[in-house]
């Protein structure tokens, strides 16, 4: 009899089928792709007369990499684990680790491609072109940062409360960030004092360091900063308070 499989091909094996599942869920896609895209056309169609593609694309970006960890994975991961599916993936050989491992992967690969997919809609279509001092590394990191802050942030919710609190709150969360993203009001348009508080929120901290890295004359320390201690944090919290049953 063959023993089980190593933990690293377990996880690969895990991150397959949670992309399969990923792809199967329509309102999902249309949350994680289509919204984000339908954002930017518009505010890059009809706004550009004030250079709104290039204020709109950070927070753009930042809505849809929430809308992958948060949102998709948040919701998904709750009903999997009112349905039970958790409490046995958690006892098999893959384990609890391998299957947080496996959703934060996936996580992350989504959230690669949709900035990628963002970026060519932005050049192709509206007619973008990114600043000289521009940081291919700087908008990857942003990315994995915030891909493992979102997706910290969608276990918290998901081990906490039921399937369908969590559909609410994460649709919730979603609908707040496209005002606070700095999408569809500028932070320099926000009273001084609620621009401080939103650039403190992960998804302030992330359109301003896509902004940054996006060349727009800012540090992007100070955003990777906040960003990597919410996605500390949001892990810690989902590590000590998920419930896989």
């Amino acid at each position: 009899m063959s023993g089980p499989a190593p933990w690293p091909r377990a996880v690969l094996t895990q991150v397959r089928m949670e992309g399969r599942l990923t792809a199967r869920r329509g309102e999902n896609l249309l949350a994680m792709i289509g919204v984000p895209v339908a954002v930017l056309l518009f505010l890059g169609t009809f706004g550009s007369a004030r250079g709104a593609i290039g204020m709109a694309l950070p927070g753009t970006l930042a809505i849809a990499i929430l809308a992958s960890g948060l949102v998709n994975l948040g919701i998904a991961t709750a009903y999997e684990r009112g349905y039970g599916v958790l409490k046995r993936l958690g006892g098999s050989p893959l384990g609890a680790d391998g299957l947080v491992a496996a959703k934060l992967v996936m996580v992350i690969a989504i959230a690669l491609a949709q900035v990628a997919g963002l970026l060519v809609v932005a050049w192709l279509v509206l007619g973008w072109r990114p600043d000289a001092d521009v940081s291919a590394v700087g908008v990857l990191v942003a990315t994995v940062v915030g891909a493992a802050a979102f997706a910290g942030l969608g276990l918290a919710i998901a081990g906490t409360v039921r399937p369908e609190a969590a559909l609410v709150l994460a649709n919730v969360l979603f609908l707040l960030a496209l005002g606070l993203s700095g999408t569809l009001v500028p932070f320099a348009d926000l009273p001084a004092p609620v621009a401080t508080v939103v650039r403190l929120l992960p998804v302030g901290a992330l359109a301003d360091m896509f902004a940054a890295a996006l060349g727009d004359g800012s540090s992007v320390v100070p955003p990777l900063a906040i960003l990597a201690a919410w996605a500390v944090a949001a892990n810690l919290v989902a590590a000590r308070t998920f419930r896989w049953d």
